[in-house]
Protein backbone atom coordinates (compact mmCIF):
# COMPACT_ATOMS: atom_id res chain seq x y z
CA UNK A 1 0.00 0.00 0.00
CA UNK A 2 2.65 2.62 0.95
CA UNK A 3 4.28 1.66 -2.64
CA UNK A 4 1.13 2.73 -4.64
CA UNK A 5 0.85 5.75 -2.31
CA UNK A 6 4.32 6.89 -3.06
CA UNK A 7 3.73 6.03 -6.28
CA UNK A 8 1.40 8.51 -6.77
CA UNK A 9 2.63 10.85 -4.86
CA UNK A 10 5.75 11.43 -7.24
CA UNK A 11 3.88 10.95 -9.89
CA UNK A 12 1.62 14.38 -9.07
CA UNK A 13 5.27 15.93 -7.96
CA UNK A 14 6.63 15.16 -11.82
CA UNK A 15 3.37 16.11 -13.12
CA UNK A 16 3.26 19.62 -11.19
CA UNK A 17 7.30 20.15 -12.06
CA UNK A 18 6.16 19.72 -15.71
CA UNK A 19 3.43 21.84 -16.03
CA UNK A 20 5.74 24.72 -14.04
CA UNK A 21 8.48 24.19 -16.91
CA UNK A 22 5.60 24.33 -19.71
CA UNK A 23 4.40 27.23 -18.16
CA UNK A 24 7.67 29.04 -18.13
CA UNK A 25 8.27 28.06 -21.67
CA UNK A 26 4.86 28.88 -23.16
CA UNK A 27 3.53 32.40 -24.34
CA UNK A 28 0.06 31.31 -25.66
CA UNK A 29 -1.58 33.89 -22.46
CA UNK A 30 0.26 36.87 -23.24
CA UNK A 31 -1.06 37.50 -26.68
CA UNK A 32 -3.45 39.09 -25.18
CA UNK A 33 -1.39 41.80 -23.26
CA UNK A 34 0.73 42.41 -26.76
CA UNK A 35 -0.39 46.58 -26.34
CA UNK A 36 1.80 49.38 -27.97
CA UNK A 37 5.44 48.45 -28.54
CA UNK A 38 4.79 44.63 -27.46
CA UNK A 39 2.24 44.29 -30.62
CA UNK A 40 6.01 43.67 -32.29
CA UNK A 41 6.73 41.03 -30.03
CA UNK A 42 6.58 37.45 -31.95
CA UNK A 43 5.81 35.09 -29.26
CA UNK A 44 7.20 31.50 -30.71
CA UNK A 45 4.62 28.44 -30.13
CA UNK A 46 7.45 26.20 -30.13
CA UNK A 47 10.52 27.59 -27.48
CA UNK A 48 13.75 27.82 -29.66
CA UNK A 49 16.88 26.36 -28.92
CA UNK A 50 19.70 29.46 -27.76
CA UNK A 51 23.29 29.54 -28.52
CA UNK A 52 25.98 28.27 -26.22
CA UNK A 53 28.39 30.42 -27.96
CA UNK A 54 30.72 32.91 -25.74
CA UNK A 55 30.64 36.05 -25.07
CA UNK A 56 32.54 38.63 -23.20
CA UNK A 57 31.84 40.14 -19.71
CA UNK A 58 33.04 43.54 -18.57
CA UNK A 59 36.37 41.68 -17.57
CA UNK A 60 37.21 40.43 -20.75
CA UNK A 61 36.43 36.94 -19.45
CA UNK A 62 34.15 34.47 -21.03
CA UNK A 63 30.47 34.20 -20.28
CA UNK A 64 27.66 32.04 -21.67
CA UNK A 65 23.55 32.26 -22.10
CA UNK A 66 23.71 29.56 -19.67
CA UNK A 67 24.99 31.54 -17.02
CA UNK A 68 21.78 32.51 -16.36
CA UNK A 69 19.80 29.39 -15.84
CA UNK A 70 17.00 29.36 -13.32
CA UNK A 71 16.31 32.83 -14.50
CA UNK A 72 14.14 34.90 -16.95
CA UNK A 73 16.37 37.13 -19.30
CA UNK A 74 15.16 39.82 -21.40
CA UNK A 75 18.14 39.59 -23.57
CA UNK A 76 19.32 43.05 -25.83
CA UNK A 77 21.50 42.90 -28.65
CA UNK A 78 22.93 46.63 -28.97
CA UNK A 79 25.12 48.65 -31.14
CA UNK A 80 26.77 52.04 -30.00
CA UNK A 81 26.62 53.29 -33.77
CA UNK A 82 22.83 52.29 -33.68
CA UNK A 83 20.11 55.12 -32.94
CA UNK A 84 17.26 53.28 -32.19
CA UNK A 85 19.33 51.40 -29.41
CA UNK A 86 20.80 55.25 -27.80
CA UNK A 87 16.84 55.43 -27.80
CA UNK A 88 15.93 52.56 -26.28
CA UNK A 89 18.42 51.85 -24.07
CA UNK A 90 17.24 53.92 -20.99
CA UNK A 91 13.80 52.06 -20.91
CA UNK A 92 15.63 48.76 -20.98
CA UNK A 93 17.50 50.33 -17.73
CA UNK A 94 14.24 51.46 -15.89
CA UNK A 95 12.54 47.96 -16.59
CA UNK A 96 16.03 46.73 -14.81
CA UNK A 97 16.00 48.88 -11.84
CA UNK A 98 11.61 48.34 -11.78
CA UNK A 99 11.65 44.67 -12.51
CA UNK A 100 15.48 43.44 -11.76
CA UNK A 101 16.00 40.60 -9.19
CA UNK A 102 16.93 37.20 -8.54
CA UNK A 103 14.10 35.70 -11.05
CA UNK A 104 14.35 38.69 -13.90
CA UNK A 105 17.34 40.13 -15.63
CA UNK A 106 17.84 42.45 -17.91
CA UNK A 107 20.86 41.22 -20.34
CA UNK A 108 22.81 43.69 -22.91
CA UNK A 109 25.14 42.48 -25.53
CA UNK A 110 27.19 44.91 -27.38
CA UNK A 111 27.72 42.78 -30.98
CA UNK A 112 30.27 43.69 -33.75
CA UNK A 113 32.83 46.22 -33.04
CA UNK A 114 31.91 48.37 -30.02
CA UNK A 115 35.15 49.06 -28.62
CA UNK A 116 34.77 49.06 -24.42
CA UNK A 117 35.81 52.84 -23.96
CA UNK A 118 32.69 53.30 -26.46
CA UNK A 119 30.63 51.52 -25.06
CA UNK A 120 31.55 53.01 -21.33
CA UNK A 121 30.81 56.23 -23.09
CA UNK A 122 27.54 55.07 -24.49
CA UNK A 123 26.02 54.14 -21.21
CA UNK A 124 27.89 57.63 -19.24
CA UNK A 125 26.04 59.45 -21.52
CA UNK A 126 22.43 58.38 -20.94
CA UNK A 127 23.48 57.60 -17.00
CA UNK A 128 23.17 53.91 -17.51
CA UNK A 129 24.99 52.18 -14.49
CA UNK A 130 22.46 48.67 -14.21
CA UNK A 131 23.04 47.26 -17.20
CA UNK A 132 25.89 45.06 -18.02
CA UNK A 133 28.32 45.93 -20.81
CA UNK A 134 28.61 42.27 -22.45
CA UNK A 135 30.21 42.45 -25.77
CA UNK A 136 30.07 40.21 -29.16
CA UNK A 137 32.59 41.57 -30.80
CA UNK A 138 32.97 39.05 -33.87
CA UNK A 139 28.80 38.92 -33.99
CA UNK A 140 29.22 34.86 -33.45
CA UNK A 141 26.84 34.91 -30.78
CA UNK A 142 24.32 37.18 -32.81
CA UNK A 143 24.87 35.24 -36.02
CA UNK A 144 24.04 31.80 -33.66
CA UNK A 145 21.07 33.42 -32.36
CA UNK A 146 19.75 34.92 -35.71
CA UNK A 147 19.87 38.34 -35.39
CA UNK A 148 19.52 40.60 -38.55
CA UNK A 149 18.87 43.78 -37.14
CA UNK A 150 19.05 46.17 -34.32
CA UNK A 151 18.18 46.34 -31.56
CA UNK A 152 16.93 42.88 -31.20
CA UNK A 153 15.79 41.89 -27.70
CA UNK A 154 14.67 38.32 -27.05
CA UNK A 155 12.93 37.14 -23.80
CA UNK A 156 14.87 33.55 -22.87
CA UNK A 157 12.79 30.87 -20.02
CA UNK A 158 14.44 29.97 -17.30
CA UNK A 159 14.83 26.69 -18.71
CA UNK A 160 17.61 28.33 -21.38
CA UNK A 161 14.92 28.46 -24.30
CA UNK A 162 13.69 31.54 -26.37
CA UNK A 163 10.23 32.30 -26.37
CA UNK A 164 9.67 35.59 -27.78
CA UNK A 165 11.79 38.03 -30.16
CA UNK A 166 11.50 41.60 -30.62
CA UNK A 167 13.07 43.51 -33.66
CA UNK A 168 13.68 47.27 -33.63
CA UNK A 169 13.40 49.37 -30.47
CA UNK A 170 10.92 49.45 -27.84
CA UNK A 171 9.62 51.16 -24.44
CA UNK A 172 10.71 48.32 -21.99
CA UNK A 173 9.56 51.09 -19.13
CA UNK A 174 5.94 51.27 -20.19
CA UNK A 175 2.93 49.80 -18.93
CA UNK A 176 2.21 47.18 -21.22
CA UNK A 177 5.40 46.28 -21.50
CA UNK A 178 5.86 45.70 -17.86
CA UNK A 179 2.47 43.79 -17.68
CA UNK A 180 3.77 41.54 -20.27
CA UNK A 181 6.76 40.55 -18.58
CA UNK A 182 5.05 40.49 -15.38
CA UNK A 183 2.67 37.91 -16.49
CA UNK A 184 5.60 35.87 -18.05
CA UNK A 185 7.37 35.50 -15.12
CA UNK A 186 4.93 34.93 -13.05
CA UNK A 187 2.88 32.38 -15.33
CA UNK A 188 5.75 29.89 -13.76
CA UNK A 189 4.42 30.29 -10.04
Amino acid sequence: MAFIRSFFVYTALILGANSTLAAANSTEHLQALKQGDMKKLVLHKTPKEISERAFLTQGADEGRLSDFAGQYVLLNFWATWCAPCRKEMPSLSTLQAQLGDARFKVVTIATGRNAPKAMQAFFDALEIKNLPLYRDPKQKLAKDMAVLGLPMTLLISPQGKEVARLRGEADWASAPAQALLRAWIQSAQ
